[in-house]
Formats: structure tokens, C-alpha cells, sequence
């Protein structure tokens, strides 16, 4: 039986999914993508009654990061991203804030290496680095929960653009076969707007395949 107790809020101006991952033995939780509207976090946090013990980034685009540093002051936890994704992280106009009347940077306190795996609230989690939404784009795996977290680089049936800045359809469709050829079929897989899928469903229909 799974540990795992999943919920989300869709936060921000673009519907961003800001995912809540509550180890229900200890009540420990990871929070991905703090989006927007830290009050709203705050809120999500205490109706699920659980303890914030770090934040995962999957890119440094404004629309995933805005209540990143809010919500990392109001638990002392710290931020992961791919370290590939510093650039993006602290540029507001790589991480498109600039373009939203906004200038936004975060900077992470945790570097991570493609493949590399971290134990955080008890669940071992594995950074996949899947570039092409961004340069530093990845995506976070828990295998023994059999969950993929995939930001913007695979949605339902699609993956994420590749029009912005340091954007690259060639190796975003590298990043979905990457995936795709390493995860079990029934994976599933929650991305950073609307709904979740499944390794194997993207495997029959994502037309990128």
C-alpha cells in the first residue's frame, strides 16, 4: 500500500498544477512547483495537515516558481532544480516573468545532476533531466510509488512549447523518448497543466513518438 498522498491546486494566471506529495506515515511533504499564491499553499498545507521538508522545481518559468521563495521562508526548506536550469532560474527574461509585468528570480539551494537520486520526506526521487521546454527542464520519479512528475515537457497526448527562449522541439522529443523507452507502462504521469496520463498511454497516442 502506497505512502503516498497526492492532492494538488491549480494556481496562476496559466493553471499552473502545484502538486502536494504527503508521506502519510510521518506526515513529511514535498511540494512541487510552487506556482503562485503562496497564501493559497499555506492553505492546501495545513488542510492536508502536512510538514514541508523542501520544494522540487521541474524549470524556472515564472508561471512554476512565483511563491518559491514565499513558501521556502514560511517552512526554512529548501528549493531543488536541475542544474542545468540556474540560467533560466535567474534571468527574467529566459524565465519569461519580464514579459508578465514582472521580474522574477530564484535562486535554488539545491543543484541536481541528471539521474541523480535524493531521499525527501521518505520517498526515494529521481531527477531525470528532459530538456527541450527548457534548457534545464527535468522531471522528478518516484519509482517505488510508481509517479512521474513531468512539469511542462510531456502533457497528455502532447509536450511542452518550444518557442521560448533556449527552447527545442528536437530535444524535447529526445526528453519524451527518454522517458518513455526507462518507465513502466503504468506509470503515472501528473504534468504542469491539465490532466494526468500514464507512460503507456503517451507510448500509443502522444503523436511526438
Amino acid at each position: 500500500m502506497s505512502k503516498l498522498e497526492l492532492q494538488k491546486c491549480i494556481l496562476g494566471s496559466v493553471y499552473t498544477n502545484c502538486y502536494f506529495l504527503k508521506n502519510k506515515e510521518t506526515g513529511e511533504m514535498i511540494i512541487i512547483d510552487p506556482a503562485a499564491c503562496p497564501e493559497k499553499i499555506i492553505q492546501k498545507v495545513n488542510e492536508m495537515q502536512g510538514r514541508p521538508v523542501g520544494i522540487l522545481l521541474t524549470h524556472g518559468h515564472f508561471d512554476h516558481i512565483l511563491a518559491a521563495d514565499a513558501v521556502r521562508r514560511e517552512y526554512g526548506i529548501q528549493v531543488y532544480a536541475c542544474a542545468k536550469e540556474v540560467n533560466t532560474l535567474m534571468n527574467p527574461g529566459i524565465n519569461l516573468s519580464q514579459y508578465h509585468g514582472q521580474s522574477v528570480t530564484l535562486q535554488a539551494d539545491i543543484l541536481l545532476s541528471d539521474l541523480q537520486v535524493i531521499d525527501l520526506a521518505g520517498f526515494s526521487v529521481q531527477m531525470i533531466e528532459t530538456p527541450g521546454h527548457t534548457e534545464g527542464s527535468c522531471c522528478y520519479y518516484l519509482k517505488d510509488e510508481g509517479v512521474l512528475f513531468s512539469g511542462d515537457t510531456v502533457f497528455q497526448g502532447s509536450v511542452g512549447r518550444t518557442d521560448f527562449p533556449n527552447g527545442s522541439t528536437a530535444e524535447i522529443v529526445r526528453s519524451l523518448h527518454k522517458l518513455l523507452d526507462a518507465l513502466p507502462e503504468e506509470t503515472e504521469v501528473y504534468p504542469g497543466h491539465d490532466a494526468s496520463t500514464t507512460i503507456g498511454y503517451e507510448k500509443r497516442y502522444n503523436p511526438f513518438v
